[in-house]
């Protein structure tokens, strides 16, 4: 018999508050003007396109995973994406596919353990916070890159 821990947010809630942090990185996204997007960085830090390339590959792929319970390896990068609009495009399908996985979810799976690309084994619930964490770690530096550039970037509550 499985036991469920004390829930303190629903699937629900995670759900939208995930997209709300997604809703947010689309539009840092967006004010990239395009040969920035792809060419600026600061310290040696990979650029915004590179960052937006590992959220793409994790998010979208990992939850995939997770429901399917498949292990498949971390793929970062393999489409060749030479356009800001195509990032946008894929992140919009990405956004849609998180829906449509989350839906198969159970409140049981959370608990369950996962091996994230092969990788990492924790609870299904750690791995999604890992995505969000990783996600907002990301659209820090690409804030940090927008400011460099003398371009404001929307208020981080703003989701």
């Amino acid at each position: 018999m499985k036991t469920l821990a004390a829930q303190v947010i629903t699937p629900e809630d995670l759900l939208k508050h995930w997209q709300g942090h997604r809703a947010l990185t689309r539009r840092v996204i967006e004010l990239f003007p395009e040969k920035d997007f792809f060419e600026f960085s600061i310290g040696g830090m990979r650029t915004f396109a590179k960052l937006i390339e590992e959220l793409l590959a994790i998010a979208s792929p990992a939850l995939k995973g997770i429901v399917n319970r498949e292990v498949k390896p971390f793929a970062e990068g393999e489409e060749k994406l030479i356009f800001k609009a195509q990032y946008l495009e894929k992140w919009d399908e990405a956004t849609e596919e998180i829906n449509q996985n989350w839906e198969k979810l159970t409140i049981e799976d959370f608990n369950e353990t996962f091996n994230l690309f092969g990788q990492y084994e924790f609870p299904i619930i750690q791995n999604i916070l890992y995505f969000i964490d990783n996600e907002v770690h990301h659209r820090g530096q690409g804030y940090v890159y927008l400011r460099a550039l003398g371009i404001e970037p929307p208020f981080f509550w703003e989701r």
